[in-house]
């Protein structure tokens, strides 16, 4: 007996440094919203963007028409109100999460966790308005795949396994897409919409579900 009670206080102390260490409150239904979101934003952009082949070749130094400008601009409005509703969405329900779950949505592990996802964003964030300002138009898909999929795999170590293969993921279609020059939007649709459904998809049956 004391064996087994030995054993089972192993367990909890375990679990202990786990939620201590690790945010858990993700929810999997924000990833599936986000990527509803993020295939809604790319259709939208598709409509928008008759001649995407041209303005996407990262080579073309012309500058740019008012009617680009315009595109442009609309582009940059609805990748902005895109990710504004992921992260409202996200907010609402990883704070639903867990107060059904009995814990604080803002504690240390949510702190390290949006320092370590967050620093590759701003830096990505950074690097693609410096290749817009430059007309390098056909590396912004590929550069917000790569460093989004950077800060996953960076925040992972905080949250459940499944947010670093996500990250993987968009890595591996960043590099595809930065091959495929003239095609990001197509990518942009595949990293951040098709693949957060299906990873916030596994997330909800294994984890919200429950």
């Amino acid at each position: 007996m004391e064996a087994k009670d030995y054993l089972k206080d192993i367990q909890d102390i375990k679990q202990m440094m786990t939620k201590s260490s690790q945010f858990l409150s993700l929810s999997g239904l924000s990833g599936i919203l986000a990527g509803i979101y993020a295939l809604i934003g790319a259709f939208m952009a598709n409509a928008i963007l008759p001649n995407y082949n041209r303005l996407g070749n990262e080579l073309s130094r012309e500058p740019l028409s008012l009617s680009e400008q315009e595109i442009t601009f609309q582009l940059i409005a609805i990748a902005v109100i895109v990710i504004i509703l992921s992260i409202i969405t996200g907010l609402l329900l990883s704070s639903s999460k867990a107060k059904k779950q009995g814990e604080q949505l803002w504690n240390v592990s949510s702190k390290r966790l949006l320092f370590n996802f967050g620093l590759p964003l701003i830096a990505g964030g950074i690097f693609a308005l410096l290749l817009l300002q430059k007309e390098y138009y056909g590396l912004i898909a590929p550069v917000t795949l790569l460093f989004y999929g950077l800060g996953c795999v960076n925040a992972s170590k905080n949250t459940v396994r499944d947010v670093y293969y996500l990250g993987i993921t968009l890595i591996f279609l960043g590099l595809l897409a930065t091959y495929f020059i003239g095609y990001g939007l197509l990518f942009w649709a595949l990293g951040f919409g098709v693949c957060h459904i299906l990873y916030g998809s596994v997330m909800y049956f294994k984890y919200d579900r429950n």
